[in-house]
């Protein structure tokens, strides 16, 4: 069952917020479908906030955004984990939300709208601002070609990345797919993401919180397992 949002840090010199909502679906891909939980993040002050990830459940990230006004609805990446319920939400928002994702994932776009409007795309180095928090968008392909991450430096006491399906606790996201490569999601952590300082804590789009310093010292061994 989709859980009920928990705040999951708070900025009181700005009033900025991070709303983790969990919700419970499906990931199909290649002819499979697994059972998921994925994390929706709400970000931002009392009066506007960006959606990260929307994902399953419509009625729950809705209950996180708590009537605040939607400035931007944030794609990670094009699995349909994390797009599926993405226009149910924004055609319940008032005015609608842009929907931003990298244009190299268009395909698995595709894959679940066939037709109608496609999102604005997200370019390596873009910032977006709502709610007080300044983000960084940091293009990591691996887990798909288009994959990106959200580097929020003024957040917290030492800066959030919400990093999707790129990391987690534990190592990178899941390659041996379609669209997806081991080698290139491996280069993506190494240059782009373990070039952010050691405190940056990493909320993903599955599973537990981490922090770069933690996971940085594993590369090797992921390296050599693989995945």
């Amino acid at each position: 069952m989709t859980q009920t949002p928990q705040t999951a840090l708070t900025d009181p010199d700005d009033g900025v917020t991070v709303t983790n909502c969990v919700t419970e679906g499906t990931f199909s891909l290649d002819g499979q479908t697994w059972d998921v939980e994925n994390n929706v993040w709400v970000v931002g002050n009392q009066a506007e906030c960006v959606v990260i990830d929307p994902a399953h459940d419509p009625e729950a990230v809705l209950a996180a955004i708590d009537g605040r006004a939607v400035t931007h609805v944030l794609l990670t990446h094009g699995h349909d984990d994390h797009i599926a319920a993405v226009r149910e939400l924004v055609a319940q928002l008032d005015p609608e939300p842009p929907v931003l994702m990298s244009s190299e994932d268009l395909m698995l776009w595709h894959a679940v709208y066939p037709e109608g409007a496609e999102p604005e795309p997200l370019h390596d180095g873009q910032r977006l601002t709502a709610g007080a928090v300044e983000f960084t968008v940091i293009a990591t392909p691996g887990h798909s070609p288009g994959s990106v991450v959200f580097h929020a430096p003024g957040l917290g006491e030492h800066g959030v990345v919400f990093t999707g399906d790129t990391l987690f606790q534990g190592g990178p996201g899941a390659t041996g797919r379609s669209y997806s490569d081991f080698p290139t999601i491996v280069d993506s952590i190494d240059k782009r993401l373990f070039t952010l300082p050691d405190e940056t804590l990493v909320l993903t789009g599955h599973g537990d919180s981490t922090a770069i310093g933690d996971e940085r010292p594993h590369l090797a061994e992921w390296i050599a397992r693989g995945h």
